[in-house]
C-alpha cells in the first residue's frame, strides 16, 4: 500500500513537471514560438488552414499561451491525477 501511495505521489510529480519541460522543447517559450521548432511548424499549418491566421482557442493557441504563462492550476490537478493513475497502473 505504501509502495502504491508514492508511487502515485512520484507519477503526480513528474507529469506536472514535464509538461512546461515537454512545451519548451517544442518551441513554445516564454518569448514566444521558437523559430524553426515544432510550434513553428505547428502555427505555420494552422495560419495556412485558417487563411492566415491561428484561430483564437486553437491548439496552438493554447499551448502557447501555456508557454507564455504556464498551466493553470486546473491542469496541474488534473495532469497530477494523471501521472498518479498511470505510475499506478504501471
Amino acid at each position: 500500500m505504501l509502495g502504491t501511495l508514492v508511487g502515485a505521489a512520484v507519477g503526480a510529480a513528474v507529469a506536472v513537471a514535464a509538461a512546461p519541460v515537454a512545451l519548451t522543447a517544442m518551441g513554445f517559450t516564454g518569448t514566444g514560438i521558437a523559430a524553426a521548432s515544432i510550434a513553428a511548424k505547428m502555427m505555420s499549418a494552422a495560419a495556412i488552414a485558417n487563411g492566415g491566421g491561428v484561430a483564437a482557442g486553437s491548439m496552438v493557441a493554447a499551448m502557447q499561451s501555456a508557454g507564455v504563462l504556464g498551466l493553470s492550476t486546473s491542469t496541474n490537478i488534473i495532469l497530477g491525477a494523471a501521472g498518479a493513475a498511470a505510475a499506478v497502473l504501471i
